[in-house]
């Protein structure tokens, strides 16, 4: 009976134990929730994290241009740095002068326009700031435009208001010659350019400087194809046309084959009278004969040469 008891109360004890542990337990884990959810709670005035966006992945910087181009302390005037650099943008410059002389007259000088452009080129060298912003390709481009822009003003004397005139004057007449079909008078160039006929006068006075010809400048055109220029073109009027001259000679040696071929009295008569300036009246003294026989001898003497010269030449006849 009292083992029964005691083994009663052992497990009364235990079954309140045991009731006691898991209340305790129980509770435990219900605070850990609490002090979970408290802890993965936001804050006021935070955004929960599910609902901050992720950050975005963005590519690593590039060098900055500033630590591309070189110090100035190595861009010395004659460093080798700066002939690198020079060598490297050598076709820069071609290309901008190639792009302006396709523009400019035959008779500028490309040489003169790349050495311009070369000096561009270094100026933009060491002028190019890499803080600025802007490209160093960009730079040189209008350094380099501007270099061969200077050396084409300092080739051309003649002032830019008065090229501007020779373009009026030249458009202006060519529209009245397309017009009327011939050329145009002073009065209408006059009423075309809208100023008074002595101002017109005038400008042709300030624009006869600009419509100088440059007689070395090459042939623009295209039955001209192998670079020569005009000064090559225009006749000497000092020199013989070489068709003339060969003419000339084969005339001069045929007549010289038929005077061989005269009489001897003809042939002294002809020698007297061209070539020795005698007149007909001394050349009949010095023979003992007649005037009137030494004009039948130089009249037979011309009308055989001239026979023979018309069955060399139709012309003579």
């Amino acid at each position: 009976m009292v083992t029964q008891t005691r083994r009663r109360s052992g497990r009364s004890t235990r079954g309140r134990s045991g009731g006691r542990n898991g209340t305790t337990n129980r509770r435990a884990r219900t605070a850990a929730r609490r002090a979970g959810s408290e802890s993965t709670a936001p804050q006021a005035g935070e955004r929960p994290e599910a609902a901050v966006a992720p950050a975005a992945v963005t590519a690593p910087a590039t060098e900055p241009r500033a630590r591309e181009w070189p110090a100035p302390r190595q861009l010395r005037p004659g460093s080798e740095t700066e002939a690198a650099l020079v060598e490297q943008y050598v076709p820069l410059v071609k290309s901008v002068v190639g792009r302006l002389a396709m523009t400019l007259p035959p008779h500028v000088d490309g040489e003169d326009l790349y050495s311009a452009g070369l000096s561009g080129l270094l100026n933009a060298i060491r002028k190019y700031n890499p803080r600025a912003g802007t490209a160093f390709e960009t730079y040189a481009r209008l350094r380099i435009r501007g270099a061969v822009f200077d050396e084409l003003r300092r080739m051309d004397w003649v002032p830019r208001s008065v090229h501007t005139k020779a373009r009026r004057v030249q458009a202006a007449m060519h529209a009245i010659e397309q017009k009327k079909g011939r050329a145009a008078t002073d009065d209408e160039m006059a009423a075309a350019l809208k100023v008074p006929l002595h101002e017109y006068r005038q400008w042709l006075e300030e624009i006869r400087p600009a419509t100088f010809i440059c007689l070395d400048a090459a042939f623009n055109n295209s039955e001209f194809d192998d670079g020569s220029s005009q000064y090559e073109s225009l006749a000497d009027q000092r020199q013989e046309n070489p068709l003339d001259g060969t003419f000339r000679r084969e005339v001069a040696q045929f007549i010289a084959e038929r005077l061989k071929a005269l009489p001897e009295m003809q042939r002294k008569v002809l020698a007297l009278y061209y070539f020795e300036d005698m007149r007909l009246r001394e050349i009949a003294e010095s023979f003992d004969l007649t005037e009137s026989r030494i004009c039948q001898i130089h009249a037979q003497a011309i009308l055989a040469i001239k026979s023979q010269l018309t069955k060399f030449d139709p012309l003579f006849s």
